[in-house]
């Protein structure tokens, strides 16, 4: 394997984070499985039983607060410490597994769990404590728009010029532990094509996008990423 590339883009997903306990969403178990996306996923439920939205995202906050990176994640963040060249992480995941194993230049498209955006001033801040419709904003002093920082369905993902602009010159785009039917992740791997870069899917099985990379791997993510990782480092 070449160590040539010098501009990395990695997009990472739910499959990422499974091992180190967090559940996924669309798998056949996964969180969507129980609860309709209508209910707890859109800026009409906010509007319409903000408090049923908010316990439902005060479970997933509660399960962040001690989870660990698992040796998936560390590796992505020794592949940032380590490449002589550029490597940007996208996750479309809402945990805070990337940067509790070191990744520094990283992109949370769909936002964070752990942080609250105030829906009356656009301010987003670190909250440890369950969200209620009775908490006030730190920075506006306002109650009662305190809802999670996260991207909801109808919403548009954070930072997406910076993506495109990333995808458009980079020439080595990893995929890992994404499902692949996500607009405009599912997209990512056609930009990064379209520039000529190599495309490789890491993941525990074949995503729905699977002929459009040049390459896949497919296993454990614990194991096929820090393998692939080392390979890229040439260890």
């Amino acid at each position: 394997m070449t160590n040539n590339y010098e501009r990395i883009v990695i997009l990472t997903g739910a499959g990422l984070s499974a091992e180190s306990g967090l559940s996924t969403f669309r798998d056949k178990d996964g969180i969507w499985s129980k609860y309709r996306i209508e209910d707890v996923a859109t800026p009409e439920a906010f509007a319409r039983n903000p408090e049923m939205v908010l316990d439902f995202y005060n479970t997933r906050r509660s399960g962040a607060h001690d989870v660990r990176p698992n040796a998936a994640h560390e590796a992505l963040a020794r592949l940032e410490a380590e490449h002589p060249g550029s490597v940007m992480t996208v996750t479309q995941n809402i945990d805070p597994l990337h940067e509790r194993a070191g990744t520094m230049n990283l992109i949370h498209m769909h936002g964070e769990i752990l942080k609250a955006l105030c829906a009356h001033c656009g301010a987003r801040t670190a909250v440890e404590e369950n969200l209620t419709v009775d908490l006030a904003c730190s920075r506006c002093g306002n109650s009662g728009g305190m809802r999670p920082d996260v991207v909801w369905f109808g919403e548009m993902p954070y930072q997406m010029e910076r993506i495109y602009a990333a995808l458009g010159k980079c020439d080595l785009f990893l995929s890992i532990g994404t499902s692949g039917n996500v607009y405009p992740a599912a997209g990512f791997v056609a930009e990064a094509g379209a520039a000529g870069a190599h495309t490789v899917e890491l993941n525990l099985e074949p995503s729905e996008g699977i002929s459009m990379f040049d390459e896949a791997i497919h296993g454990k993510a614990t194991e096929v990423v820090p393998a692939y990782v080392d390979k890229l480092l040439k260890r």
